[in-house]
């Protein structure tokens, strides 16, 4: 299920986007660059944010 990034308070939006930049631990560049770029592209709608409640996860797609 789609969720729109403006149906979120702002700090549960950047606790999502923070746990998804740092999800894999394998990128050692500036997470503060990464989330800010995540969040850039939810606002530009070049991303989705997406909920699946049967595994209760959020994940982020680039559209």
């Amino acid at each position: 299920m789609q969720i729109p990034p403006s149906a979120l308070a702002a700090g549960t939006l950047a606790g999502i986007v923070l746990e998804f930049v740092t999800r894999d631990g394998t990128d050692h560049s500036d997470v503060d660059k990464r989330v800010a770029s995540v969040m850039r592209q939810l606002n530009n709608g070049e991303a989705e944010l997406h909920f699946d409640p049967e595994s209760k996860t959020c994940n982020i797609i680039r559209v």
